[in-house]
């Protein structure tokens, strides 16, 4: 059973996309998305610093279009099933056919604009937290106000809230955790700070006209399995600011039996943790277009056996 997953916002890295431009007919599809978005993902995805796009109107487009753009480099790919995390669900919900990839950018261009107006209420932030029981850290981060947004499994919480209370944390561990690593993205999102983008986001998603997935989509918001599309976009809408299950999902996977993942541009944090979450599943992360031979291997064996 194959999984094709694609990455949240963090994951960028300034030129990342400079090689997928090189792939014939690469460049002039992601001219025509910019173009549709109102947004230069070219001049984004190969010349801009990192904190251009750390900015989270600039990131969230960038990385839905590198991870559709890398799907697409694949060739006639089909998954068992797909799943994102944060913003890379409206990348899955490209690879589902519940959304078209215009659409699907369209709207992410809405969720990182609104995301991005939320987050200049208040400086916030978010951390990932390295080793500790998951339970312990829970309860350590509510007794210093705050979230933990990402419970991404494989003992990675992410936690979220104001600059003030990320430096509390700085100084104030919880038991067992060996690292407290700042993220690259620009506000504290999957929390109560994201509300206001909410709103706006449904706004946007009520010009949208959702297929029922192809394959089986996990949702971060519980893990499960949904069949509508309808749904799928309704959770989109809500999962902005709610906490993103990622261990739930990869419970998901293991259950519908999961033998192979991979990971689109810019892969390599969610295979991470399917290593150590998923032992005995074979796992491969698209970086660059010299992954792509290798991926393919992967993918004709997994439709041989």
């Amino acid at each position: 059973m194959l999984v094709l997953v694609a990455p949240g916002q963090g994951a960028q890295t300034p030129g990342f996309l400079t090689p997928w431009l090189e792939l014939p007919g690469a460049a002039d599809r992601v001219a025509a998305w910019s173009d549709a978005i109102g947004l230069d993902l070219v001049h984004y995805g190969t010349q801009a610093d990192a904190d251009a796009i750390r900015d989270t109107a600039v990131a969230q487009p960038l990385l839905v279009a590198a991870g559709i753009l890398s799907a697409a480099a694949l060739g006639d790919v089909a998954p068992d099933a797909v799943a994102g995390h944060s913003v890379g669900e409206i990348t899955a919900a490209a690879f589902a056919g519940v959304l078209g990839d215009t659409a699907a950018l369209t709207l992410v261009r809405r969720r990182g604009l609104a995301m991005a107006e939320a987050a200049a209420v208040t400086e916030t932030g978010m951390s990932a937290l390295l080793g500790g029981d998951p339970e312990v850290s829970v309860a350590h981060l509510e007794k210093l106000g705050l979230t933990p947004a990402n419970v991404n499994g494989a003992g990675q919480i992410v936690a979220a809230g104001t600059m003030e209370q990320l430096a509390a944390l700085n100084e104030d561990k919880p038991e067992g955790v060996r690292k407290v690593v700042p993220l690259k993205v620009a506000g504290a999102f999957h929390t109560h700070h994201m509300a206001p983008a909410v709103d706006r986001l449904a706004e946007a998603a009520k010009a949208l006209e959702p297929g029922d997935p192809k394959v089986t989509y996990v949702s971060n918001k519980d893990g499960r399995a949904v069949t509508s599309g309808a749904e799928v976009v309704e959770r989109l809408v809500g999962q902005v600011a709610n906490p993103v299950r990622w261990d739930l999902c990869m419970e998901t996977f293991q259950e519908l039996g999961a033998t192979a993942l991979i990971e689109v541009c810019p892969g390599g944090t969610l295979t991470g943790l399917a290593k150590r979450a998923l032992p005995g599943v074979r796992t491969l992360a698209l970086k660059t277009p010299d992954d792509l031979d290798q991926a393919r291997e992967l993918i004709t064996e997994h439709a041989s056996a």
